[in-house]
């Protein structure tokens, strides 16, 4: 009955052994392997045929030989190694985290005759932990950093690497007016020339969601994704193209909400990516957006200090200007080289120019301190459209004004609406050839009344047209000199919007600009109070 009984325990406990989750293998003292469990099998690649027989370092790293020597030494002295983490290589060549406990296996008389090992595969553990570790790390960085380029560059490596992706890229959104161009930053994994023979992605049905933030895209298979291959020229991925079967797209959104772009990651192998994946990357993406807005906000800030440097030595020299001339005008009379007759009209019209840059100083200390005071009172439409021409010098152009037939009552800053105007029409003139036509054009549009200034001169480069209403902003045709402090279109369109309307350019170089502002003929009446 003893015997029957110790013959089930044993039958039990291979059983155990067999279908155990853990590897279990048995060796001598001289590290040869003497048992081989099914589990064993299935982390290792070897079988049991292959494997008994065979010294232990068959699947232990030759970077890694010491260990066993330290794990003999213990085993000698009857000594367990308990929960001892390393890493061990399978028949294939990879590399696997294990956690292993060694205890020594004793022959009847108690003698140290061999050991058995447990391993525990604990690679997912370690790549999450890694990954934890690494998302930390990122995040300490790129919150530290206010460099784009820099942030862009570690969030794509970082986030390649816990994808696990064969590549991955960071698309800038930048679009061009058709809404279709985008700007490659930041790669990994792949180098730039492989991207640029093929160009900038596109607003196709694959990146779309993306761009426009709407949410994550991923595929175990991007090619039998339904919206692939959609579009021309390459119905799919171009040849030579790096090869992508496994895709992973994260929108990178501003903290307002906005698509700032998206990081894109590839592999060739089907099935990589997993939901894992992408709750791990949202969230570094999201630390990256808040590092990137940082980051523009400071770019922003040091671009507009250097503006204001410039435009206080700018400043100082327009100021400056003036007085010269007056003061020389001046000095001419004193020494009766010039009569007062002829000098005063010369020093007024300084004194208008030095009043004019004072004033717009004053307006835009006002904005910055958000007291741009507006007086809204019944104002006529002609009168203000009058008002505006006889204030500017057209000797050397030709005038022409188009308004409605009835005049229009508005209610508006009578004499902000004209210095707006005053500033758009001397624009035309400073801007446009002699002889040429500059036309005032004013109509009603439902509740909305719009005035337009339209000249016949150089016209506007689309790379300033985006860009003139932009505070110090001048604009340099390469063949003069910009003229003005590059306040007088900023200031207009903070009082444009102070009346709840808009203002904007059209333009085409050699062909002149037009300038419009749009704005209520009626206050409304919450704002009234």
């Amino acid at each position: 009955m003893h015997i029957e009984n110790l013959d089930e325990k044993q039958a039990m406990l291979a059983a155990i052994i067999e279908n155990s989750e853990d590897a279990i293998i048995s060796k001598n003292l001289d590290g040869r392997i003497t048992s081989w469990n099914r589990s064993a099998e299935r982390m290792f690649g070897y079988t049991e045929n292959d494997a008994l027989g065979q010294l232990i370092y068959i699947i232990i790293p030759q970077d890694r030989h010491q260990e066993e020597a330290m794990i003999i030494s213990k085993l000698k002295k009857g000594e367990r190694v308990e929960h001892f983490e390393t890493v061990r290589r399978a028949k294939n060549g990879k590399l696997i985290h294990v956690a292993i406990s060694v205890s020594p296996i004793k022959n009847g008389q108690g003698q140290i005759v061999g050991a058995s090992k447990i391993a525990r595969d604990i690679t997912q553990q370690k790549q999450y932990e890694e990954r934890l570790q690494l998302m930390h790390s990122i995040g300490k960085v790129i919150s530290a950093q206010l460099d784009v380029s820099t942030i862009l560059q570690k969030v794509t490596d970082a986030t390649t690497l816990i994808a696990g992706a064969a590549f991955g890229a960071f698309f800038y959104n930048k679009t061009d007016s058709k809404g279709e161009a985008y700007t490659l930053y930041a790669l990994s994994g792949a180098k730039r020339e492989d991207f640029d023979k093929f160009g900038m992605p596109r607003n196709t049905a694959v990146f779309k969601a993306t761009f426009e933030g709407e949410g994550i895209v991923r595929s175990d298979d991007i090619t039998k994704d339904p919206r692939y291959g959609k579009n021309a020229p390459h119905q799919g991925m171009p040849q030579g193209h790096l090869p992508v079967v496994s895709y992973l797209a994260v929108p990178v959104l501003s903290q307002g909400g906005l698509p700032i772009g998206g990081l894109f990651f590839g592999h060739p192998e089907a099935g990589v990516f997993n939901e894992e994946h992408e709750t791990l990357v949202a969230s570094i993406a999201s630390q990256a957006a808040i590092a990137l807005d940082n980051a523009k906000l400071y770019e922003e800030v040091n671009i507009l200090s250097n503006k204001k440097d410039t435009f206080i030595g700018f400043a100082s020299h327009e100021l400056k200007t003036p007085l010269t001339t007056i003061k020389g005008y001046l000095q001419l009379a004193e020494a009766s080289e010039i009569s007062a007759k002829e000098i005063l009209p010369k020093v007024s019209k300084q004194l208008a120019r030095l009043e004019g840059i004072i004033a717009d100083l004053l307006d835009i200390s006002k904005i910055q301190a958000g007291k741009l005071d507006l007086h809204f009172n019944k104002s006529s439409l002609k009168e203000i459209l009058v008002e505006s021409i006889e204030s500017v010098d057209f000797t050397d152009h030709m005038i022409e004004l188009d308004h409605p037939s009835e005049d229009v009552e508005l209610f508006a800053d009578q004499q902000k609406i004209t210095q707006v105007l005053v500033n758009l029409l001397s624009n035309a003139v400073k801007y446009s050839p002699a002889e040429t036509r500059i036309t005032v054009s004013a109509l009603l549009m439902g509740d909305e009344v719009q005035i337009s200034v339209s000249d016949e001169g150089e016209g506007i480069s689309k790379e300033h047209l985006t860009s003139i209403f932009n505070q110090y902003y001048r604009v340099s045709s390469g063949k003069k000199t910009p003229k003005g402090m590059g306040l007088g279109l900023y200031i207009s369109k903070e009082i444009i919007e102070g009346h709840l309307g808009k203002i904007w350019a059209e333009s085409e170089q050699g062909k002149g600009s037009s300038f419009h502002i749009r704005f209520p003929v009626e206050r409304p009446r919450y704002l009234n109070s």
